[in-house]
């Protein structure tokens, strides 16, 4: 099974062939590890993991335009799996798909990202885009 930690080379493939001129959003829902899992077996919590992620990466996410358009606590999984808990859940807006390419093939970006892979156990990267739709729930 496996915990989501990075894109599978046909799901970044299937984004790839998506519209790339239009704004995105990203659902982003995180769970941290106890203990980062670095390869030269550095020592830090997930979280702080991630907060080194977010520390090296912000400027390239700002550089390509990304805003952090919502971010919630997790409380309660009302439905869905009862074991299943994410520690960090967001909404990241970039003004096109060509942007979020730009910044993860960013040679700075990729050098950050693994601080992202040491602290991740589990997540889920959705991208979405903006519905014209009247009010209520019509699709």
């Amino acid at each position: 099974m496996s915990n989501h930690i990075d894109p599978e080379r046909q799901q970044f493939d299937a984004f790839k062939e998506l519209p790339r001129d239009k704004p995105i959003m990203m659902l982003n829902l995180l769970r941290f590890r106890e203990k980062a899992a670095y390869e030269n077996g550095r020592g830090a919590t997930g979280a702080e993991a991630y907060a080194a992620y977010v520390e090296e990466s912000s400027s390239i996410f700002r550089r390509v335009g990304g805003e952090i358009i919502w971010r919630g606590k997790p409380e309660l999984m009302v439905i869905g799996p009862k074991d299943k808990h994410w520690d960090m859940i967001f909404v990241a807006q970039y003004p096109t798909a060509n942007a979020f390419l730009k910044m993860v093939t960013d040679p700075e970006y990729r050098i950050a990202v693994k601080h992202r892979q040491a602290a991740v156990a589990d997540s889920r990267l959705i991208r979405t885009t903006d519905t014209t739709d009247g009010a209520g729930f019509s699709s």
